[in-house]
């Protein structure tokens, strides 16, 4: 037997990778450069997430909309909607337009302000201000003007400089603007404007009920008012002015005034919606929150405020109130108003108005109300705004899609989505801006799916995003009464084959639906698979019963399990029916999308974590935690139904011993013969009915938890032993073996004694066990019983600090009363799961140390001793070998295992290479730490024997938690029995290759590097005859290198790598050779992080492999060489984490903030990956919000082209005409009077304190593109300053003439009369 040596390894892959005519780097030519990427986000689209502040331009006629976490949407017509953030992400809290210049402001919740502007096509931070001690409140900007007059909440009114945003000297002071005999604060500035007619007078309302106007040319307060209650409900909530110069506020007690200013109290006082009681007094009403006063020339007065309603009137609390005269409409609105405002043909305040629509923004909704109707109807929304209809679960990206996708979608959504009555007739008033659609030679289409399991189809080309079709997979099913549940139709998983138009959709305990896609209605039965419970047969692993393998997925175990879930009423399959399944007549199908198969999950939830459909080979399968299903959808059967350790096995119906069929245990792998008499072992243990239910945390039994992951636990946390093991290079290779590999023998270090130690429960004597872990077993189960009853606060750092005593006691040798930890000898020390071999010197399998199992008192005993204990339980086959891809880590050897443990459990981040992550929904127990399950899964046509390079099969290649990649192979009838004979697979015996981490993404590419198509079946309409066939799917690459059938080569070509698959996990890639197995290219993508989301896209013809990490960065690799290509900062994963469990509902048991910390963030994680897609040609999109969706690009040349796809924003428009002044307001001094701010506010006001507001200029790199907008609303603003001066020398020059004309007609009148009464011979 030849020696194993790393120096032969290597030897032996350059000579396999040299003999390979394709697979070396100098020969596929890779065209991808990292130039030609560049990260950027594109076009945002949906609702804002909690907003907070609207404006309106009603020149531009663009709104603005600002929302808590800092970002600003602008709106326009069809095609203009940009996005902006404030860098700090603070809430923000007002938005003013400034009217027809293109640019606005806004005030954030850290006090500052900030302008700007959007003349360009992406608007542009120009300057901020940051006020330091005191905090804003409200906003005024006049029309015209370059000073805003800023509220706070000390009272005080600043005026600052649009242009420069510097403060004025001009302040008005609390202290001086209330009364001298005031005795108390009057509160924070709610509103300030100023009067309509006369620009000097600013009304200024304070938080306490005063309302004082001020003279700004006087620095005097002229008048002040208050309705003298002296209760809370005289506190002021906003004002509002008429254009003729009358007054009124709106009160905390729901009331209305008008003030004349001539007077301290109102003139008159009304509370529109409350009516009299029993004592003739108003009843009591909620505040008043906002409120408008227009005008139109027909004498119409339209009052709109919102809020005021009754306090006992809970059902109507949104609500918008329009009082015309004496008519009162009450709106109702479905969430709570957060803002409104009045869009009006004229901007100008002392103008007739003429009021023509409502904008309000809800919590969670945009309403426009048309008031030229009767009735007051809304405007139909033609914005994106409903994608949080119900909340996005997850979401699919498919783009360059089939060209005849969006028209098949559309037709059919138009025929369901019949426009509502109800609605205005007029267009949508919001309509500012330009947007030339750009000329798309691609389609896109995104799938959301909903918590209430409804399916939505948008059409996302050429930057839009318009609703094609909306699918609800509530009417599949029929509800029974008695069940409970938050979603238990949310849609987990989804998975389209958009040339076939198949859809999959998973269900949260596991039924998979089947759409087909028909554009005539149908009436017919719905079929029903039911999928047997997939049980974990080794659960409990101190029992050395045996089972079957076969009856590992439909044991009498399972049925206990079913039956106790059905009995209890907690499991949705007992309270979903199928409507119109096989007895019930059918039922009428609707165009689109229609129910063709469901597949019901029986017995306890069974979450879907992976999710394919392949229509060519007629095959739908699906994992999670507990196993793998695959489905016949031709022949409406399940093919197979196989936990994960199952698939290790070459035969699955093979019987097998029950400790045989574990897991796979990191890279320890063994040969593991088979039992000889599996009549004997095929017997179930009936003692399995009750061991195999899931136990409820108030039952917990900490020790018997802690007896599972014991060995995991101390072989992670526990120091290093076997340092010889250690790899210093990046991967471990194949090394090929002699034919006639033996059997190591059996170790002979378990002796009778141990045996006899390992028959003991650990809930009888626990100090009668060997794990360093037992010695604080009775800590753990104290503070547990602590923290359910809540008796100490101090838990945690009690149970540290008596940790790290006991361990150093215990390594002093010393002994406590009552622990007394068994003494572990050199040959029972565990080894780090990660650094056992995988062959000795001679090439040979090593056998890992065995565990030791309850002994069991019978004649079978001397048969189970013969047996090898496998770890992974994989065949060691002499034809294929596995291929361990992960890269060894050294670790540091801990001084204290108390510490190590605490130190773990304490960190934030995710699990290192020691442990795979768990990505189980359900944390119900610890064994999900080390618990397998399936994570990816994809179908092929590919090599999987080496044995065989010439025969390419169809294969469904399977990738687990604990990054392995196994495959099953399938055996598909000829096409005319396809529907009569059945689907035969087989498991290849083990895995084929394993990395660290979560296997993320499996892709195929062919000898030249470019990505093999899948293939799949062409769809025709079921109403037409056509004839099926198989072809390859343009969307993915077009130049396919390999068919499904390949002619059996010969000579050296045999011998040739064909194929090449990449696989990607959460902290590695790979790409592997096909059928030789050869490892020809790898890379390290995180060490200490990990890896959210990982795909395979097409680029620029080529293809690579872009990965979304936890850091927040994105990093591409070019392929098949893996070569670095991009590695920046995108997107903090902090941003995503509204979709935390931790953030919506936080930890509910108190033992999760101990043991499952790295399991909540791995399950938050696993959420944020389902609503972040990667797709063709460097798209990508992420739900940005719960309300929103963020779509991005990786291509540079797209980068170029957005600009282009970007509508414009500001569109230069005449400002309209000032009212005219009558003759008889000119005469009587009545009519606006004009007011030069700049003499009161500019420099001869003084100079500001430096310690109220601090400058900061804009961005860098941004100046000079703001720069000319700056300039030209100085130079916009200079020439209307020359415009008034010309006018006030036009009219000092008419008064001149009108002098001389005065003075000619009295000379002539002189004349006249000098002359009247003489005869013409007296001249």
């Amino acid at each position: 037997m030849k020696k194993f040596t790393f120096k032969g390894v290597l030897d032996g892959f350059r000579s396999s990778v040299q003999a390979a005519p394709r697979g070396t780097e100098q020969e596929i030519q890779e065209t991808l450069r990292p130039d030609h990427f560049q990260i950027k986000k594109t076009f945002r689209h949906g609702f804002p997430f909690s907003p907070t502040a609207l404006a309106w331009d009603p020149v531009q006629k663009l709104l603005a909309v600002g929302d808590k976490g800092g970002n600003l949407r602008l709106l326009g017509g069809p095609g203009v909607d940009a996005h902006v953030r404030h860098e700090a992400g603070e809430a923000v809290l007002h938005v003013k337009f400034l009217i027809n210049e293109g640019a606005l402001v806004t005030a954030t919740a850290d006090d500052q302000l900030h302008l700007w502007t959007f003349r360009q096509k992406i608007a542009q931070r120009v300057q901020s201000l940051k006020f330091q001690r005191e905090r804003i409140t409200c906003l005024h900007l006049p029309l015209q003007s370059k000073w805003i007059h800023v509220g706070t909440e000390r009272g005080n009114v600043h005026v600052v400089n649009i242009e420069t945003f510097a403060l004025s000297g001009y302040v008005i002071n609390w202290n001086k603007a209330i009364e001298v005999t005031r005795p108390n604060h009057p509160g924070a500035v709610v509103d300030v404007s100023e009067n309509p007619l006369d620009a000097s007078k600013l009304v200024i309302a304070y938080e306490s009920g005063l309302v004082v106007v001020w003279d700004l040319r006087a620095r005097a307060a002229e008048w002040r008012g208050s309705l003298g209650t002296s209760g809370p409900g005289e506190a002021v909530r906003a004002a509002a002015w008429q254009h003729d110069a009358k007054l009124m506020t709106a009160h905390a007690d729901g009331a209305l005034a008008t003030w004349s200013m001539r007077s301290p109290r109102p003139t008159s006082l009304s509370y529109p919606h409350a009516k009299a009681n029993k004592d003739g007094k108003p009843e009591p009403c909620k505040p008043i929150l906002r409120l408008e006063w227009k005008t139109s020339r027909t004498g119409e007065s339209l009052v709109i405020f919102s809020g005021g309603l009754p306090t006992d009137k809970a059902g109507r609390t949104h609500s918008i109130t329009v009082l015309n005269g004496k008519s009162t409409t009450v709106l109702e609105m479905e969430h709570s108003v957060v803002d409104f405002v009045t869009l009006c043909e004229s901007p100008h305040a002392a103008d007739y108005q003429e009021p023509y629509a409502i904008v309000v923004l809800l919590q969670n909704d945009l309403v426009v109300i048309d008031l030229l109707t009767p009735g007051y109807p809304c405007f139909e929304n033609p914005y994106p705004m409903d994608i949080h209809e119900s909340p996005v679960t997850c979401c699919c990206y498919f783009a360059d899609c089939p060209s005849d996708l969006i028209p098949a979608f559309y037709s059919v959504g138009r025929q369901g989505n019949k426009k509502a009555a109800g609605f205005s007739e007029k267009l949508w008033p919001i309509n500012g801006g330009e947007w030339a659609p750009a000329s798309c030679s691609y389609s896109e289409i995104i799938l959301t799916g909903h918590a209430d399991g409804s399916v939505k189809f948008w059409d996302a080309s050429a930057g839009t995003l318009q609703i094609l079709y909306k699918l609800k997979c509530s009417k599949v099913f029929e509800r029974r009464g008695g069940y409970e549940e938050e979603s238990p139709l949310a849609v987990q998983q989804a998975a389209l084959c958009a040339e076939s138009r198949r859809l999959c959709v998973a269900l949260p305990h596991g039924h998979v639906v089947l759409f087909k896609f028909r554009k005539a209605e149908v009436h017919a039965e719905t079929h029903v698979v039911e999928v047997p419970v997939i049980t974990d047969a080794v659960e409990e692993e101190t029992s050395p019963e045996v089972e079957s393998g076969r009856s590992t997925s439909l044991g009498r175990g399972a049925e206990s399990v079913e039956g106790e879930g059905r009995r209890s009423g907690s499991w949705a399959g007992s309270a979903l029916r199928v409507r119109g399944c096989a007895g019930t007549g059918g039922a009428r199908r609707a165009p689109g999308f229609q129910a063709a198969l469901v597949a019901l999950q029986h017995g306890p939830p069974h979450p879907v974590t992976a999710l394919t459909l392949n229509s060519s080979y007629g095959l739908m399968a699906w994992g999670g935690e507990r196993g793998v299903v695959v489905l016949d959808v031709w022949r409406r059967c399940v093919v197979a139904a196989l936990p994960a350790h199952a698939l290790y096995l070459p035969h699955p119906e093979a019987p097998l011993a029950r400790h045989e069929r574990r897991s796979p245990e990191l890279d320890q792998l063994e040969e593991s013969p088979a039992s000889p008499e599996p009549a004997e072992e095929a017997l179930p243990d009936p003692k399995l009915d009750t061991r195999r239910k899931s136990t409820p945390w108030k039952n917990f039994n900490l020790k018997r938890q802690i007896s599972k992951v014991d060995l995991k636990l101390k072989a992670a946390f526990g120091p290093q032993e076997n340092e010889e093991t250690i790899e210093k290079g990046n991967s471990q290779f194949y090394c090929e073996t002699a034919a006639t590999a033996e059997v190591a023998p059996e170790s002979t270090t378990d002796s009778p004694e141990a045996d006899d130690a390992g028959e003991r429960r650990p809930d009888d004597d626990k100090s009668q066990l060997s794990s360093p872990l037992r010695v604080c077993s009775d800590v753990f189960e104290r503070m547990h019983r602590e923290l359910q009853e809540k008796r100490a606060t101090d838990v945690y750092d009690r149970m540290h600090k008596e940790l790290q005593e006991r361990w150093q006691d215990k390594e002093r040798g010393e002994i406590t009363p009552d622990i007394s930890p068994s003494r572990i000898g050199d040959d029972e020390k565990a080894t780090r799961p990660d650094n056992l071999p995988l062959f000795d010197e001679d090439g040979k399998p090593l056998r890992p140390p065995r565990s030791k199992a309850k002994r069991k008192e019978d004649s079978t005993k001397d048969q189970r001793d013969q047996r090898l204990l496998s770890v992974p339980n994989i065949k060691y086959n002499k034809q294929e070998s596995v291929k361990d891809l992960r890269k060894k880590q050294a670790t540091q050897q801990s001084q204290s295992f108390a510490g190590n443990l605490m130190r773990r459990f304490s960190r934030v981040d995710k699990l290192d290479s020691s442990f795979s992550r768990s990505r189980s929904s359900s944390m119900s127990s610890l064994e999900n730490i080390s618990q397998e399950g399936i994570q990816c899964l994809a179908f092929a046509d590919s090599y999987t024997k080496r044995s065989d390079p010439t025969t390419l099969l169809p294969t469904l290649w399977i990738g687990t938690t604990l990054g392995s990649v196994l495959t099953m192979m399938i055996s598909l009838p000829e096409a005319d029995l396809r529907h009569t004979q059945p689907v035969v697979i087989s498991t290849s015996g083990g895995p084929i290759f394993r990395l660290k981490g979560s296997i993320l993404a499996m892709s195929f590419l062919d000898c030249n590097g470019a990505l093999i198509p899948y293939s799949y079946e062409s769809w025709k309409d079921d109403s037409k005859d056509g004839r099926e066939r198989r072809e390859r799917t343009p969307t993915k690459q077009s130049s396919s290198g390999s068919s499904h059938m390949s002619p059996p080569p010969s000579g050296a070509e045999a011998a040739a790598d064909r194929q090449f698959v990449v696989i990607a996990s959460e902290k590695q890639a790979r790409v592997v050779a096909l059928p030789s197995q050869n490892c020809v290219y790898r890379q390290q993508i995180v060490d200490t992080d990990f890896v959210v989301k990982s795909e395979i896209v097409s680029l620029k013809d080529s293809v690579c492999l872009v990965n979304y990490l936890s850091t927040g960065h994105l990093a591409a690799y070019s392929l098949p060489s893996l070569r670095p290509l991009v590695h920046t900062d995108f997107l903090p994963l902090s941003e995503l984490s509204f979709q935390t469990q931790s953030k919506q509902r936080g930890i509910v048991d108190p033992m999760l903030s101990i043991w499952g910390q790295q399991l909540i963030v791995n399950e938050d994680t696993d959420q944020i990956a389902k609503t972040f897609c990667f797709s063709n040609r460097g798209h990508g999109l992420y739900l940005a919000s719960p309300t929103e969706i963020q779509k991005f690009t990786i291509d540079a040349e797209f980068c170029q082209q957005l600009n282009e796809m970007i509508g414009e924003l500001f569109l230069p428009r005449d400002m309209p005409e000032p009212p005219k002044e009558s003759f008889f307001r000119g005469l009587f001094g009545g009519g606006s009077r004009p007011l030069d701010r700049e003499e009161l506010f500019g420099e001869s006001s003084g100079k500001p304190s430096r310690s109220v507001a601090k400058h900061i200029p804009g961005v860098e790199g941004a100046g000079q593109r703001v720069a000319a907008a700056t300039s030209e609303v100085a130079r916009a603003h200079q020439m209307v300053v020359e415009r008034g001066d010309k006018l006030s020398q036009l009219e000092d020059r008419a008064e001149r003439m009108h002098s001389q004309a005065s003075e000619f007609s009295s000379s002539a009148h002189q004349l006249m009369l000098k002359y009247k009464d003489k005869k013409w011979y007296q001249l």
